[in-house]
């Protein structure tokens, strides 16, 4: 069980650190069009090509699966071993709704990465789908597939929302796993339990934000 919630922590770090660069990515959409298309384009082909990406994208690949695989199994072995929620730490904490909720939390998340993986890495990626078109610099228009997206309200309503579990989520899987990874410094957690509040409102409001801005465009 401890290697598992380890492993659920160490994964759930790098994916924290991995939702900064791409809210940073996506902020380029909130720039002027004519800017924001060829930089969105120009940084998703260098993404696309960088054969160091590449590898970090099969690491935040299976991070992802991992991460969802092992918090299920944690999950349904709570719930076998007595009628409770899914609890990653006991502490007076875990009386938070998120912190009973946070295989709920996570489902919706996943739900949501394969909703978004399906929109744009399977079109992008795999040529799935609509044909995606070029710039002007010959670079795959990514830019235009997200602002097409973000044009379907449904789309904008539904990202926008997501963000909300999105950020218990973290604020919660954030403090727990620096004390799953045996950090009990009092102090420390005072800190840490402020950072992770500060970083699930920006990531939360971030990612639910830009969706509206480009609707609006």
């Amino acid at each position: 069980m401890f290697f598992k919630k380890s492993i659920i922590a160490l994964t759930g770090l790098f994916l924290c650190v991995f939702l900064v660069v791409h809210l940073s990515a996506n902020c380029i959409l909130l720039l002027p069009e004519d800017i924001a298309r060829d930089a969105y384009n120009s940084y998703s082909t260098t993404l696309r090509e960088s054969s160091f990406i590449k590898i970090i994208a099969y690491i935040l690949y299976v991070s992802i699966i991992v991460h969802a695989l092992y918090a299920l199994l944690i999950t349904l072995k709570n719930r076998k071993a007595k009628p409770q929620k899914y609890v990653l730490n006991h502490s007076k904490e875990n009386s938070a709704w998120a912190s009973k909720n946070m295989g709920i939390l996570g489902t919706l998340i996943l739900i949501f990465i394969i909703i978004h993986l399906a929109n744009f890495w399977a079109r992008i990626k795999l040529g799935l789908g609509e044909e995606v078109g070029m710039d002007a610099f010959g670079h795959k228009d990514v830019y235009e597939v997200t602002y097409s997206l973000f044009q379907n309200i449904y789309f904008v309503l539904f990202y926008t929302l997501i963000s909300i579990p999105l950020a218990l989520h973290l604020h919660h899987g954030l403090k727990s796993a620096f004390k799953t990874l045996g950090f009990y410094h009092k102090k420390g957690l005072q800190i840490i339990a402020k950072i992770a509040l500060i970083y699930a409102v920006i990531m939360g409001v971030g990612f639910g934000i830009i969706p509206i801005i480009v609707y609006l465009k």
